[in-house]
C-alpha cells in the first residue's frame, strides 16, 4: 500500500470585483487570489477495496459525497478508470486546521490536495495544467488552490493569470467559530440589490474582467509594495455581507482601528476577516489587542502570512 501527505493552503482574495451575469448562471468576477500558510493536511493512501473513504478530525466536516475531497475522488476514478482498475481504492484523512465555511477555500484546496494525491497514487503524469482544469469541474477556487501563490481569477474565478508572488506579508484572520455565511446567498443578494449596474454585454463583460490586470492592486503587486496592497484591497460582498453580520462588521472595525494594520477586509463571502502586517511581531500585537476587545470565546484568531506556493507533497511511503 502507498501513500502521500499532501500540505492544502487555503487562500484570501485580495481583490474581489463582481462584474456581472454570466451565461451560466454564475457571475463574472475579476478577482485576486493569494495562498497563505494556514493549512490542512491531506493523507492520500490506497487501500485494496474498490472504494472511497474520507476520515476527517473535524466534527463538522461530512466524510460522505457531499464532501469536496470525496467528489475530487470520484472524479478521478470517472476519468481514469484503468488506474482505479489497477491500482485500487483511496483512502483520504484530512486534519483540519482552516475553519470550516469561512471564505478560505478549506474545502476547495482538500479536492485540489486529493487531484494531487491520487495523481501521484496512479502514477497518472497530469500536468498542473490537466490537473487545474479536471480542479474547474469541482469548483471555481479548486484550479487556484492546485497552483497557489498570488494569482489573477477572472470569469467565475477559474481563468488564472500567475502574479508575482508574495512572500511573507503577515496576517492576521478572525473568525467566529459559530457564523456561517452562505455564498449563493452573498451572491444572490448583491444581485437583488446592485443587478441594476451589471454590466449586460457580454464584450463589454470580458474588457471590463481583463481590466484588472492594469489596475492598481496589480502595479502594487508587481512593485511587491505592501502598504500599497493594503490600500488598495476591495471586495464587493462587503457592501451586502457587513450590513447583514454585524459581528463581521464590528471585527472588521476593530481591526482597522488598531496600530500597525496596513489595511483589513473580509475575505470572499466572509466571515472571516484579515488584516495585513509588515512583521510577525505586529500580527502578533494586534491579535492580541483584538482578542482585548472583543471578549468572545467564539472568536478564533490566527497569525499566518503569504506563501508562494499551492498543494505541496511533504511525504511519500
Amino acid at each position: 500500500m502507498r501513500s502521500y501527505s499532501l500540505i492544502a493552503p487555503a487562500k484570501i482574495n485580495l481583490y474581489l470585483e463582481i462584474i456581472g451575469d454570466r451565461p451560466d448562471g454564475y457571475h463574472e468576477l475579476a478577482m485576486i487570489l493569494q495562498s497563505i500558510g494556514l493549512s490542512d493536511q491531506i493523507d492520500v493512501r490506497s487501500i485494496s477495496t474498490d472504494s472511497i473513504r474520507v476520515h476527517c478530525n473535524h466534527p463538522q466536516v461530512p466524510t460522505d459525497k457531499s464532501n469536496l475531497a470525496y467528489r475530487a475522488a470520484e472524479l478521478m476514478v470517472r476519468q481514469f478508470p484503468e488506474a482505479f482498475a489497477k491500482y485500487g481504492g483511496v483512502e483520504i484523512t484530512v486534519n483540519k486546521q482552516i475553519p470550516v465555511a469561512a471564505g478560505l477555500a478549506g474545502g476547495s484546496t482538500n479536492a485540489a490536495a486529493v487531484l494531487v494525491g491520487i495523481d501521484l497514487l496512479w502514477k497518472l503524469g497530469l500536468t498542473q495544467s490537466e490537473l487545474e482544469e479536471l480542479g474547474g469541474t469541482l469548483g471555481s477556487d479548486v484550479p487556484f488552490c492546485v497552483a497557489g501563490g498570488t494569482a489573477i481569477a477572472t470569469g467565475r474565478g477559474e481563468q488564472l493569470s500567475p502574479l508575482p508572488s508574495l512572500d511573507n506579508i503577515y496576517i492576521v484572520l478572525g473568525k467566529y467559530r459559530s457564523l456561517e455565511v452562505s455564498t449563493p446567498w452573498a451572491y444572490k443578494t448583491y444581485r437583488q440589490q446592485f443587478g441594476h449596474s451589471y454590466i449586460r454585454d457580454t464584450d463589454n463583460l470580458a474588457a471590463r474582467a481583463s481590466a484588472v490586470h492594469s489596475g492598481a492592486i496589480v502595479k502594487a503587486i508587481l512593485h511587491k509594495d505592501t502598504r500599497e496592497i493594503a490600500q488598495k484591497l476591495h471586495n464587493d460582498l462587503e457592501r451586502v455581507v457587513l450590513p447583514a453580520y454585524p459581528q463581521v462588521l464590528q471585527l472588521r472595525q476593530v481591526f482597522a482601528n488598531q496600530e500597525g494594520v496596513l489595511g483589513t477586509m473580509m475575505s470572499g463571502s466572509g466571515p472571516t476577516v484579515f488584516a495585513l502586517f509588515e512583521s510577525q511581531q505586529q500580527a502578533e500585537l494586534v491579535l492580541q489587542q483584538v482578542r482585548e476587545a472583543i471578549i468572545d470565546e467564539d472568536l478564533e484568531l490566527f497569525v499566518t502570512r503569504t506563501i508562494t506556493h499551492g498543494i505541496k507533497v511533504t511525504s511519500s511511503v
